[in-house]
């Protein structure tokens, strides 16, 4: 009988920076396409739709992200439990894990669903958009919340898989789902001559697909990590685990992304051709930043797989790997965005004065992308030994609290534009110097603290 090809990875043996290395590419790549994602939705309907349906869905991602990105954090405490029990190799502990996880999933399917479509009237209005963009925003909402538990189980049944070092599978789902959706919109705008509504199903539709193909490989999964569906149940000590390590992170995702609306408000009194200078630089941030997430993510995994082998000093390592190597990869991208500015942002707007723009955020910013690194890896690293709660308490007093105080202070005192750019990477640069001194004084430098057993 032929040998079952591995699909997952076991980090804690082996070369660090090569498991580092080959677990981020992929997740590099799906990060691409998801930007790509957004990107064509955008050019679709700013192509052949109308100006006001390119702002009603642009404009809507602040909402969906506040519910989406709460719902992400329990996935990240889903997938540092689960990873430190295959790094155990607790086969009935991680079946728990996975169990759990599923069943949490239906329910969080439902609540969101239902709260989603309850806020989209309060969150438009609370975001004073304009009547001429209002009812493409809410339809477009609309459908997405109706169909919001497609990307909830991708996010979960991707995180499953990643925790026990499969990135490759999540990334093929999320390929032919981010290509079904350029498929989709261009048919059901050119072809059907629908409008937000027809990207709006494309969108959900291929977010439902992706589901489909995570779940059909989990149930096919006969590893200790696949799912049989007559086992589907919460298991209480699962449960209070994940809550305890995702929760921070739901909370600080959450509010995170809420506050971006009060920080839009900022560059909106400079006036439209910055507000669309600053989409415009947005779009090319998120590529320049794919690396760092990419790594960050994998250092989760591999900190959490190596805490629950009781290998302490590989963790460590794994951490001073991927502070390198996410500097050295965001160094290349940041210098390349900085001198080629002007070009890749044209891409996006053939207006010179929003281009303009675009060019003084990148040429303001890029130079602090750096800070990132340490923030974003120390943070994945207190996540993977479970210590979810001081990385979020220290991202959302820096990047919610400090920022909107340091907004407040440098209106109040008149200064301009640039104070204003700045006001993302000041955060930037409080988060790392905080997460620095706490990651030091963790639990992976503590010379006799007994390494946890994977809880049973």
């Amino acid at each position: 009988m032929a040998r079952a090809i591995r699909t997952d990875s076991d980090m804690t043996e082996g070369s660090i920076w090569r498991h580092l290395i080959s677990f981020a590419i992929p997740m590099a790549i799906g990060l691409l396409f998801q930007q790509l994602y957004n990107t064509v939705d955008t050019l679709v309907v700013g192509n052949f739709v109308s100006k006001e349906a390119q702002a009603a869905v642009g404009s809507t991602g602040s909402i969906i992200n506040t519910v989406v990105g709460f719902c992400a954090g329990l996935a990240t405490g889903a997938s540092v439990v689960i990873s430190q029990r295959y790094g155990a190799h607790d086969e009935e502990g991680l079946s728990r894990a996975v169990h759990t996880t599923i069943a949490v999933t239906f329910i969080m399917s439902l609540i969101s669903t239902v709260i989603g479509l309850l806020i989209i009237d309060p969150m438009l209005h609370f975001m004073q958009t304009p009547q001429d963009v209002w009812d493409e925003a809410r339809l477009y909402l609309l459908i997405y919340f109706s169909g919001i538990s497609g990307i909830l189980f991708y996010n979960m049944g991707s995180g499953i898989l990643r925790a026990v070092g499969d990135s490759r599978r999540p990334l093929i789902f999320l390929i032919i789902s981010a290509l079904l959706n350029t498929v989709l919109d261009l048919v059901f705008v050119l072809v059907f001559k629908m409008k937000v509504d027809g990207v709006a199903w494309a969108t959900v539709i291929s977010q439902l697909i992706s589901a489909g193909l995570i779940l059909w490989t989990l149930t096919r999964e006969h590893s200790a990590y696949g799912v049989r569906w007559k086992r589907l149940k919460i298991d209480k000590a699962s449960l209070n685990t994940i809550l305890r390590i995702g929760l921070p992170s739901s909370i600080q995702s959450a509010i995170t992304a809420f506050s971006n609306v009060f920080v839009q408000s900022y560059i909106n009194a400079f006036g439209s051709a910055c507000m669309a200078g600053y989409s415009i630089y947005n779009k090319l941030d998120a590529f320049v930043l794919v690396p760092v997430q990419a790594i960050a993510m994998a250092s989760t995994t591999m900190v959490g797989q190596n805490w629950g082998a009781g290998r302490k000093d590989r963790a460590r390592e794994s951490v001073r790997s991927a502070v390198y190597i996410s500097l050295l990869s965001t160094a290349v991208l940041a210098v390349a965005a900085f001198i080629a500015s002007r070009e890749l942002l044209g891409l996006f707007s053939p207006d010179p004065e929003v281009v303009s723009f675009g060019v003084r955020f990148i040429r303001i910013v890029t130079p602090f992308y750096l800070t990132i690194c340490f923030n974003q890896i120390y943070a994945g690293a207190l996540r993977g030994i479970g210590d979810a709660t001081a990385p979020t308490v220290i991202m959302l007093c820096s990047f919610v609290v400090f920022r909107q105080i340091y907004l407040a202070v440098t209106k109040a005192l008149g200064f301009g534009f640039i104070a204003v750019a700045l006001a993302y990477p000041m955060g930037w640069i409080m988060c790392s110097t905080l997460l620095a001194i706490r990651y030091r004084r963790s639990r992976l430098f503590q010379k006799d603290h007994d390494l946890p057993k994977a809880e049973a």
